[in-house]
């Protein structure tokens, strides 16, 4: 299959793949590999104290969407809204794919191919990526494997845009569970945008990379295999990466209690090194243990901004509060704009 090749709806996966080019031909993975990296156990912190008690459809062009990354509209966070839909950051009706995915396709896919297209995908199993500069786009993705898109060493350039990708409870590998909706073993990177990802532990795991207008949400406690509830984190960095992180105009929700496994909303943990360089900005957040790990003593370059911490879970956003770890004498450290879901500022700890 020639570089750059578009598998879109309407076309079957045999006559796709491996057609007389001389290429590898995508075909269902038979690896058994799990994720390279686990993220270390980690105690719960002390529960905070506080006097605080408790728009139509885009429809860019597929041209559009795969040309350059373009940037959120500034200043679309706000306060006093029922919920996030209300002032406008994304929901069901706002991600996922713009038509329904017609091309049915099952098991789990490795994609070698350089620049490979997959459009209109109605897949049940998950996709691992072998090559660069590959784009997932309108399509549908049902997994009980590990992850549902996953990046491997070596390889960069992974666009998931306008899709859906979800878990099957009680069918995944991890004792039932499914870890990762998108994971990028890779220093590669990834942007994900206008997508709606659910069930997942980790729902997304990466180093680097541009995640925007996105919906995660439902996410799903369980057992993993090492007895105890898996951390929960709609978004998870595990620090050592100097190659930029961009978490911008996104609703995300983690629902979880502390008892079941609730860790972040959004994780910047620094277990493989210092947390740099991430901009966290306009985002809608409720849920986690705190709602955002802020990468602790060595974090430097960690912008945080605009961003609505809501109450909808509990009262300080997370169980035990909206922010922790946060340095504010880290060089280029900013804290700017963040309220409560009640315009309250949000002052970090």
């Amino acid at each position: 299959m020639a570089a750059g090749a578009l598998l879109g709806a309407g076309v079957a996966l045999a006559s796709t793949l491996g057609s007389g080019s001389g290429a590898a031909p995508v075909a269902a993975s038979t690896h058994s590999d799990t994720p390279a990296a686990t993220r270390s156990a980690r105690p719960d912190p002390p529960r905070a104290t506080s006097p605080r008690s408790p728009s139509p459809r885009p429809t860019p062009t597929v041209a559009a969407a795969l040309g350059a990354p373009g940037s959120p509209a500034p200043g679309r966070a706000k306060a006093g809204c029922a919920g996030p839909a209300a002032c406008g950051f994304p929901d069901a009706s706002t991600t996922g794919p713009r038509t329904a995915p017609s091309s049915g396709h099952s098991g789990n896919i490795s994609i070698r191919d350089d620049g490979t297209v997959i459009s209109g995908w109605n897949l049940t199993g998950s996709l691992d990526i072998y090559a660069d500069n590959v784009t997932v786009i309108d399509s549908r993705i049902s997994t009980s494997n590990w992850w549902g898109v996953n990046l491997r060493p070596g390889h960069t350039g992974l666009r998931i845009l306008h899709t859906y990708i979800t878990g099957v409870p009680g069918r995944g590998p991890d004792n039932g569970g499914e870890d990762y909706a998108v994971s990028n073993m890779s220093e590669g990177t990834v942007e994900i945008g206008w997508s709606d990802l659910s069930v997942m532990g980790n729902t997304v795991s990466t180093g680097h990379g541009y995640i925007h207008d996105d919906y995660v949400h439902g996410l799903v406690p369980f057992i993993a295999r090492n007895g105890n509830y898996e951390h929960t984190d709609t978004v998870i960095s595990e620090g050592g990466d100097t190659g930029g992180l961009r978490i911008e105009h996104n609703t995300l929700l983690n629902p979880i209690d502390v008892n079941h496994g609730a860790s972040s909303v959004i994780g910047l943990y620094a277990d493989s090194g210092a947390v740099t360089d991430a901009t966290i900005k306009d985002n809608w957040m409720a849920g986690g243990a705190y709602a955002l790990y802020a990468g602790g003593a060595t974090s430097a370059r960690i912008v945080v901004s605009g961003n609505v911490f809501s109450d909808e879970y509990w009262p300080e956003c997370g169980y035990y509060g909206a922010i922790t770890y946060w340095n504010p004498s880290g060089s280029g450290n900013v804290w700017s704009g963040n309220t409560f879901r009640d315009g309250a500022a949000v002052a970090p700890s």
